[in-house]
């Protein structure tokens, strides 16, 4: 049956039809969407219709995959696996290297905070045990990529040569090696600094023992002209510690001298050895290039007897011409700093 047809505003004629109701149910419209066997449709599409949807996305995908793989070796043929594309004041870290110092407690909430119970094992296992996994790739030549073979001894007349670094010699380390319990048991606790790295870095260093900053400690001075006779160890980033506020600048004191360890009768608290005795990162160490098996100079401060009960806020500075120091709201350039509890 149809209706009188109908003139439109452009003088067509319209009919309309009768068309048949669909009484399916909702359940047989899902079927058939899925496979209907009168249409020979799957997910309502025929089998050609699927076969030309599946080219086009298989040709379309096969070539933003060739686009992509083109675009990443492209990447690649600009990148130098051993040597980033930007160095020193074109890359993001800079030139001015950081500090960083261990043990750090795994715990975030001590943040900087080395506190310890002297008499308390367990306490005392926690900081050496994190200083041991610090420092294994320095003494366990097993853990290094060749097993330390391109590694060698090193000294201020034997520089690393025939492609091989400097590895750590802890013989220097006095209470501060391996081996040992960092001096934690005796209330005399060594903690480690460390020399952020930085590619193709060199030190400026402060070698003229008549052109010293002002504002370096009078202790460090007095070092540094002590070896004006052996000036190739004047070649060293030097390294001070120091109390962050007044009252913890009375508790921690001058060095000692290396070969007269203070006793244990010794009343003046918070004295500082510095390990090795040169005092700070020796430059036969630098610059880095990505070396193999290249292991970061290391500087050990142990506290000789510090205070107990009681926080000492501590600041640890390098010394070279081409480190620039900022203090500020917390934020430091060329030094590092935490603090110390023992009880």
């Amino acid at each position: 049956m149809s209706a009188r047809g109908k003139q439109g505003d452009d003088a067509a004629y319209e009919f309309g039809y009768m068309r048949k109701p669909d009484d399916r149910t909702k359940r047989q419209v899902i079927r058939d969407w899925i496979y209907d066997p009168r249409k020979g449709t799957v997910l309502g599409r025929t089998a050609k219709q699927w076969g030309i949807v599946g080219l086009f996305y298989l040709t379309f995908y096969s070539a933003l995959a060739a686009l992509c793989a083109i675009c990443f070796c492209g990447l690649m043929a600009t990148i130098d696996p051993k040597r980033p594309t930007y160095t020193l004041s074109r890359s993001l870290i800079g030139t001015n290297p950081g500090l960083g110092f261990r043990p750090i407690s795994n715990d975030t909430s001590e943040r900087s905070l080395i506190w310890y119970d002297a008499k308390n094992a367990t306490q005392i296992n926690k900081w050496t045990a994190l200083l041991d996994d610090f420092l294994i790739g320095y003494w366990n030549k097993s853990a290094l990529a060749k097993g330390g073979r391109t590694q060698m001894p090193c000294d201020y007349n034997q520089l690393p040569h025939g492609g091989k670094v400097c590895d750590v010699d802890f013989t220097k380390y006095g209470d501060c090696r391996p081996g040992t319990d960092y001096g934690y048991s005796s209330s005399q606790p060594c903690v480690f600094i460390k020399l952020n790295r930085i590619f193709d870095w060199i030190p400026d260093y402060y070698n003229d023992t008549e052109d010293l900053p002002q504002e370096m400690p009078e202790d460090l001075k007095t070092h540094i002209k002590t070896l004006r006779n052996q000036p190739e160890k004047l070649n060293t980033v030097w390294v001070s510690c120091k109390g962050e506020d007044p009252r913890a600048r009375e508790t921690i004191r001058k060095p000692k001298d290396k070969d007269h360890p203070v006793p244990a009768t010794d009343k003046i608290t918070g004295d500082l050895l510095y390990y090795p005795e040169t005092r700070g990162f020796p430059g036969y160490y630098f610059p880095y290039t990505h070396q193999l098996e290249y292991v970061s100079p290391i500087v050990a401060v142990q506290f000789v007897r510090p205070e107990g009960s009681e926080v000492i806020r501590v600041e640890c500075r390098a010394w070279a011409k081409n480190i620039h120091y900022r203090s500020k709201k917390g934020e430091k350039n060329g030094a590092i700093h935490f603090e110390l509890m023992v009880d």
